[in-house]
């Protein structure tokens, strides 16, 4: 797709720094790094959006994220911890619509983070509604079938 950047920097029509390519995947630095280290892990096949990819292609996206943030931690770059990020659809921070999952090195006071809505620490819906979202939500995988619901908790 010409118009997608990371078709193009994986066409090598725009410079990009790899540190992993196959055939179904690669990886390369992100031009606006979090942190020194920061590696975008992507599917060579275009995709705007998850849903666009079947489940082996996530899976190597996944297998390849995990490998990099072994790298990096090896690496002597700064980390302390690691964040993984794939922000799927513009009202989750998606900016570039091709399959991307972010490989993040983290340290203390490195001033990076996922900000809450003051809600967040305050509202708690209740079983009956969590219930009802995982029945709707179980509705809709159409691979395989749904997982029995938990046993009922005793106190």
């Amino acid at each position: 797709m010409t118009d997608c950047i990371f078709c193009r920097i994986l066409a090598g029509d725009v410079p990009g720094s790899f540190v992993f390519r196959d055939d179904h995947v690669a990886a390369f630095m992100d031009i606006r790094p979090v942190n020194p280290g920061h590696v975008l892990v992507i599917p060579i096949r275009h995709a705007a959006s998850l849903a666009g990819i079947d489940a082996e292609t996530a899976a190597a996206v996944m297998r390849v994220g995990q490998r990099v943030a072994a790298a990096i931690r090896e690496s002597g770059v700064r980390c302390e911890g690691i964040n993984l990020f794939l922000a799927d659809g513009e009202a989750a921070m998606q900016e570039v619509f091709h399959v991307h999952l972010h490989v993040i090195p983290r340290f203390a006071g490195d001033g990076f983070g996922l900000r809450f809505s003051p809600e967040y620490f305050t509202r708690r819906p209740g079983r009956g509604d969590l219930d009802q979202t995982a029945t709707t939500i179980r509705s809709a995988i159409v691979a395989g079938p749904a997982p029995p619901p938990p046993p009922p908790r005793t106190v």
